[in-house]
Formats: structure tokens, C-alpha cells, sequence
């Protein structure tokens, strides 16, 4: 019985694949493990490897054409079998009649009735919803195999979402009959993850018919992608760097050490580049090569083009994105900026870091002494909800951490309650774990404000874009030394420049700046945080 395989998600945010190149072709014999194909994510480009055996009888992307997750990528099945029916008529031979293609149209759509139905006592689980932000999820391990007897409570697979990764559990008693998405792969929220019945069911007709009614659409375009493989196949390798029959890890070695692949010889399969091509691979040559053209036009080798190339978004990046320019676009920002005088907050942080098993950071205090301030200031620890302004009773503070894929905002909970120690150990905690994805989804919601740092980088100041529902944004520069005016005398001190974003539809100009007169007041005297 012929296979339907569709385009995988090999990672959390992919959301379509390209086709960079067919190892095999329409008619080849594929045995379970050989490399279908290398699919191009928006991350890198993977070996794809057929899961089963058989003859590869439909191609539905053509090599360099992309698809859209979980769409029609190719049909695996017995020699000869007729699989006109799974691609809409799209792979029919070229002898067939239009009668024949008009028989094969209501055959189906009839059978998509009987596909959708669950039989008796079988659950099909979705895809959850793990976060506001979330569209999809990836399954970085699944915990019970086909075949495995699963109760109410028992953990069925972590779930990667564009932030964290979370438990999930089963709330139904069965065998797990079918994974809709493998280990490592991705869906989108509300598709089959998984599907849980009595041992024995029949479950072949559960989520069948849209992969046919997806490749039903477009036939005739279909069809053409066949033929268009084809020909292109073979001038595919020599035409683009990204043709270029290349693993991963080498791919990402040649970026690194600048070396143009289309320049290396490939000792894997068909002449494929592996890892060892690029470790020995000796640029000495190229210029030799070139020789006889610099002595023609000496010139011409002292201009090198560059190149242009493109990244494709990953998803936190366009979440980023849409959140950011929602929050620029609606609320109305304004910014306040003021300049403090650090000396004693330099004095006490001496005085703190020489307590045992004690070492906080300048950031810290200033987490600290925002909490403290912003529970004399409630307005600022406030939310614009359309018709009303919702005042939160609870003081959380998210800080915001770089990470490769753009930036995310961990929050201390309750931070006006936590002690200094507490505070530098929970934000050191959360970076390390933001930057390996290893936050839970919880411990990056409900704050109430936020707060910015690139001090450490030199800046001297800046602002911020509000994160929301937040009303405001602190921003935090580097802590600088220069002249100031001090008892009517110029000394030398240290001063830092903080800028205040606020929502002006909740917070007025007035109690922004009466927000940030006792922030400065906390910094510049330390000691009044205690009181």
C-alpha cells in the first residue's frame, strides 16, 4: 500500500520546506534509511530519510521548489501502483484519458467521509497550546513508543515550544497507536500529535484525506513539478552554492573558514561534501589556478565581489517582530531620560560582594530598587485593557536577555519580596537557561514591567520599545567616568543614564517622572531601600 510523505518540520520554527536536492528519482527503488532528499529549513539543510521501502512512485516538490509543512513531498509504494487517488490524478501516466481523470475525481471526494471518521473509543490528541505565543511545537522526545500501553497521567513527550520546553501529559487510557509528528519534527497547533485507542484498531483512515485534498488542488501544476525534476536534476549541482550536494556540518565548517564549496571535491556518496572535504581542503590551489588571468590583467584580482544572501526568519524572531511593532503601533510611547549619581551605589555594592558566599551586580540593585519603586508608584505597575486600566497587585519584573535567536524577557515574580542574593542567583539562572532554550513557558509571563540593560556593552543610553501588556520600559546605560558637579566643586564621578518608555494612555508624563525621582533617590542613597 503506497505511503503518503509529507513535507517533515525539522525544526520548531519551520514553517515550509525547499527541496535542495533528490537523491533519488521517480521509478528508483528506496529502502527505509536511504536519504530521500535534503530538505533546506529557514535554520539548515538536512538529510531527509525514508522511513520505508518500496519504489518512489510521485515527487511533489521539484528540486529547488519549496512546500509548506506537512504538504504532499513525495509517495512511496509498490511498483507500478496506481496512486492517482492519494495526488488528485497529478501522477497518472501520461497515457491516461481524460475519462479516466474524471473517474478518479469522484472517487476522492467520496472517500473523504469515511476518512475522517474516528472509530470507537479512539482519541486523536492535538497539538496543545502551551503558551500565548505559540503556533507550533516540536516534539524533543517522545516517552512512550507505538505499542506502548498509556494511562491517564502518564508522560507521552516534551514539547519544544518558541520558548521552552514543557511536559505533556496523556489524559486518556489506551495504546498509543499512532505519532503524528516524529522525535525532533514540529506541527502546528491543533494537528494529530498523537492517537490513543484500543490495541488492534484500525487507524489508517484517521488524517488521510487531507493530504489528498491538499494535493487535489493544483493537479495539472503537480504533474508538471514531476517532469520539471527531471530536467533540472542534472544542472542543479554546478548552478548555485545552494544546490550543492553538501551534509550540514560541513556546509556550516566552509561558512566558517570562508571556503567557496562549489570549489571542493566531495569524497561521500555521489560525490557529496562531508566534513573531512573540508578539513583538507587546500586553498592554496584556487590562486594557482588563476595564475595565468593575474599576470593578464594584474589589476582585476584586487577587487573581490561580495556576495548578497538572505537568512529566513526563525519564529521567535518574526514573534519579536509582530509583538514589538503591535506594541510601537498602539500604544502611544513616550520617554523620559534622567542621569544618576552612582558613587554610593558603587560603595555599597563593595560593601555587600565582601559578605561570604555574597556577589551581586549593579544590574541587581537596579532590579531591586525598581520593585521598591514601583510599589510607591502603582500607576506604572499598570495595564491598558481597551476600556479599562487593570492596577496589578503583584510586582514582576522581566528582564530582558540576548540570545542568538533575538531576545526574550524571563520574570522575577514578586521581585519587591526578594533580597538582593536572590534576585542576582534567579536572573544568572533564567539567562543560562534562555540562552538554551531550557525556560519553561510560565517563567516568561505576567510581568508587569520590564527592564532593558546594554550597559555592560558601553551604551550610554537608549530607549526601548514597551514590552506589553507592560505600560513601561526602563532602560539602563553604562555606568561612566566623568567630571560632575559636586558641593560647588568640579570631582571626578561616576554617573549612569536611565530612560523611561511609558504608555501615555496609562501613564501620565507627571508619574513617570515622579516614578523615576524615587528610583534616583534609591540609587543615589542606597540606604533608603531599607527603610
Amino acid at each position: 500500500m503506497a505511503e503518503v510523505i509529507t513535507m517533515p518540520r525539522l525544526s520548531d520554527t519551520m514553517t515550509e520546506g525547499k527541496v535542495a536536492k533528490w537523491h533519488k528519482k521517480v521509478g528508483d527503488k528506496v529502502k527505509e534509511g536511504d536519504i530521500l532528499a535534503e530538505i533546506e529549513t529557514d535554520k539548515a539543510v538536512q538529510d531527509f530519510e525514508s522511513e520505508i521501502e518500496g519504489t518512489l512512485l510521485y515527487v511533489g516538490v521539484e528540486e529547488g521548489g519549496a512546500a509548506a509543512v506537512d504538504s504532499v513531498l513525495a509517495i512511496i509504494g509498490n511498483e507500478g501502483e496506481d496512486v492517482s487517488g492519494l495526488t488528485g490524478g497529478a501522477a497518472a501516466p501520461a497515457a491516461a484519458t481524460e475519462e479516466k481523470k474524471s473517474e478518479e475525481q469522484p472517487k476522492a471526494e467520496t472517500a473523504e467521509p469515511a476518512a475522517t471518521e474516528v472509530p470507537a473509543g479512539v482519541e486523536v490528541i492535538t497539538m496543545p497550546r502551551l503558551s500565548d505565543t505559540m503556533t507550533e511545537g516540536k516534539v524533543a522526545k517522545w516517552h512512550k513508543n507505538v505499542g506502548d500501553t498509556v494511562k491517564e497521567g502518564d508522560l507521552l513527550a516534551e514539547i519544544e515550544t518558541d520558548k521552552a520546553v514543557q511536559d505533556f501529559e496523556s489524559e486518556f487510557n489506551g495504546v498509543l497507536l499512532k505519532q503524528g509528528v516524529e522525535e525532533g519534527g514540529a506541527a502546528p497547533v491543533d494537528s494529530v500529535l498523537a492517537i490513543i485507542g484500543p490495541a488492534g484498531t484500525d487507524i489508517s483512515a484517521v488524517g488521510a484525506p487531507k493530504a489528498a485534498a491538499q494535493s487535489a488542488e493544483k493537479p495539472a501544476e503537480q504533474k508538471a513539478e514531476v517532469k520539471t525534476e527531471e530536467k533540472v536534476a542534472p544542472a542543479a549541482n554546478s548552478s548555485s552554492s545552494e544546490r550543492v550536494a553538501i551534509s550540514p556540518l560541513a556546509k556550516k565548517m566552509a561558512q566558517d573558514k570562508g571556503v567557496d564549496i562549489n570549489s571542493v571535491q566531495g569524497s561521500g556518496e555521489n560525490g557529496r561534501i562531508v566534513k573531512k572535504d573540508i578539513e583538507n581542503y587546500q586553498p592554496a590551489a584556487k590562486p594557482a589556478a588563476s595564475a595565468p588571468a593575474v599576470s593578464a590583467a594584474p589589476a582585476a584580482v584586487k577587487f573581490v565581489q561580495g556576495e548578497d544572501t538572505e537568512t529566513q526568519n526563525s519564529q521567535v524572531r518574526n514573534i519579536i517582530a509582530k509583538r514589538l511593532s503591535e506594541s510601537k503601533f498602539s500604544a502611544p510611547h513616550y520617554y523620559l531620560m534622567v542621569e544618576i549619581n552612582m558613587d554610593k551605589a558603587i560603595e555599597a555594592r563593595k560593601e555587600i560582594n565582601s559578605l561570604p558566599d555574597t556577589k551581586i551586580s549593579f544590574n541587581d540593585m537596579i532590579i531591586k530598587a525598581t520593585a521598591i519603586a514601583l510599589r510607591k508608584h502603582p500607576q506604572v505597575n499598570s495595564s491598558w485593557a481597551g476600556d479599562k486600566i487593570i492596577h496589578r497587585g503583584n510586582i514582576n519584573i522581566g528582564v530582558a536577555v540576548a540570545i542568538p535567536d533575538g531576545l526574550v524577557v524571563p520574570v522575577l515574580k514578586n521581585t519587591d519580596q526578594m533580597t538582593y542574593t536572590q534576585i542576582s542567583a534567579s536572573v544568572k539562572d533564567m539567562a543560562s537557561r534562555a540562552k538554551s532554550k531550557g525556560l519553561k513557558a510560565n517563567e516568561m509571563e505576567g510581568s508587569t514591567f520590564s527592564i532593558s540593560n546594554l550597559g555592560m556593552f558601553g551604551i550610554e543610553t537608549f530607549t526601548s520599545i514597551i514590552n506589553q501588556p507592560n505600560s513601561a520600559i526602563l532602560s539602563v546605560g553604562a555606568i561612566i567616568e566623568k567630571p560632575i558637579v559636586k558641593d560647588g566643586q568640579i570631582v571626578v564621578g561616576n554617573t549612569m543614564k536611565l530612560s523611561l518608555a511609558c504608555d501615555h494612555r496609562v501613564v501620565d508624563g507627571a508619574t513617570g517622572a515622579q516614578f523615576l525621582q524615587t528610583l534616583r533617590t534609591y540609587l543615589e542613597s542606597p540606604l533608603t531601600l531599607l527603610l
